[in-house]
């Protein structure tokens, strides 16, 4: 069953919105925060320092060693997951940076007004 010609234009109204939308979700700037792969690693030995110590002291029936192994395992998944600082961010002691315009526009609002010329040839 076809569309009517009213909502056809809608459907490429919603279509046209939502690719607005989502180019400008995509390109949106990041905070410069990124996990880190040596910060994971270290996290992830500490994780598994951790647990041979709580199941040491848990099998040795030492709480002390149990309650230090969780300790180490906790701060161990916090290193892990916390992102640290990207080398794109600009700080207040990079002026230079800061005060240069992007002369070229992004990938995908490339793409978006691509995409836009050609539904408005149609």
């Amino acid at each position: 069953m076809p569309l009517s010609e009213q909502e056809q234009r809608l459907l490429d109204e919603m279509e046209r919105h939502l690719m607005r939308n989502d180019a400008d979700v995509v390109s949106a700037p990041r905070d410069g925060r990124t996990l880190s792969y040596r910060n994971i690693v270290y996290g992830t030995v500490l994780v598994l320092l951790g647990l041979g110590g709580l199941i040491i002291g848990v099998s040795t029936d030492l709480i002390v060693v149990g309650v230090l192994g969780f300790v180490v395992m906790l701060g161990g998944v916090v290193l892990a997951v916390t992102p640290t600082r990207g080398p794109g961010r600009v700080t207040a002691a990079d002026p230079d940076k800061a005060a240069k315009p992007k002369s070229s526009t992004s990938f995908m609002d490339r793409m978006n007004d691509r995409w836009d010329r050609r539904h408005e040839e149609r």
